[in-house]
């Protein structure tokens, strides 16, 4: 069942919304467009692999407004590329096409038109997996999941990019578990790239528990750190890893039980 959360203006001019299920924004209330660039586009290297790769596939849990897919569509034509893009999301709770509409994302755009696809997206969606092309010239398949993660079975994607955007561990602990990780893990290339805007140590040890050497980044609007991943710790080679024995051991201890 679509959920209609409040919508309220970041402090960059972007919209988010505020979540009545779970207590919490969508976004940074500092700015969703400017956390979203530097978690998942910046820091992840997503900019760059769009000039210089030959396909990309990326994963999302929580597709929420639909805001890094135009961010991604923004940044794909801004580049004039032309490679495929296989985009993945996972959403329980989709918000509805009348919210949709009412999101202001277009100034911070170099492409201010894509907003228009976003609204539609949401007016297919049927439970279950959606293909769903969203703007016909660009190269970028949408594969929007209706459902919960436990559920989405796509287990041979190999993908270069998996964008971690669920509502944090301290309201919606399901989506920061060992298991989530695992999956998440299966659903990976060897040399993937796991980005977040969440840096609790209970949510880096279910995932250096489930495989993933995990690393510190600088965090984006006042934050302090936020947390990159991969099964290859020298992706990470630019970073400050953490200690992920210590912080299994502390996973085992029963040390997060409160702090997942």
């Amino acid at each position: 069942m679509a959920e209609t959360p409040d919508i309220h203006q970041s402090k960059d001019g972007s919209s988010t919304l505020y979540s009545n299920q779970f207590n919490q924004f969508y976004h940074n209330p500092n700015g969703a467009v400017s956390e979203s660039l530097h978690v998942f586009f910046e820091t992840s290297g997503l900019n760059r692999a769009l000039t210089t790769t030959e396909s990309i596939t990326i994963v999302e849990v929580g597709f929420g407004t639909g805001l890094n897919l135009l961010l991604l569509m923004d940044a794909y034509k801004t580049a004039a590329c032309t490679i495929p893009v296989q985009y993945y999301s996972i959403e329980a709770f989709p918000i509805d096409s009348t919210q949709a509409r009412r999101l202001q994302f277009s100034d911070h755009l170099n492409h201010p038109s894509l907003s228009s696809a976003l609204p539609p997206i949401f007016e297919q969606l049927s439970p279950g997996l959606n293909s769903i092309k969203a703007v016909e010239d660009l190269n970028i398949d949408l594969h929007l999941f209706y459902g919960a993660l436990k559920d989405f079975d796509e287990e041979s994607l190999n993908a270069d990019f998996i964008f971690q955007d669920a509502f944090s561990p301290d309201v919606n602990a399901e989506l920061w578990t060992v298991e989530t990780f695992e999956k998440l893990f299966r659903l990976a290339k060897p040399s993937a790239i796991l980005t977040t805007y969440c840096a609790a140590s209970g949510a880096r040890a279910a995932m250096a528990t489930a495989g993933w050497h995990v690393a510190r980044a600088p965090g984006a609007l006042g934050k302090r750190e936020m947390s990159i991943a991969s099964p290859l710790p020298g992706k990470l080679s630019n970073y400050k890893r953490v200690n992920g024995e210590r912080l299994i051991q502390r996973l085992k201890n029963g040390d997060f039980n409160s702090d997942t």
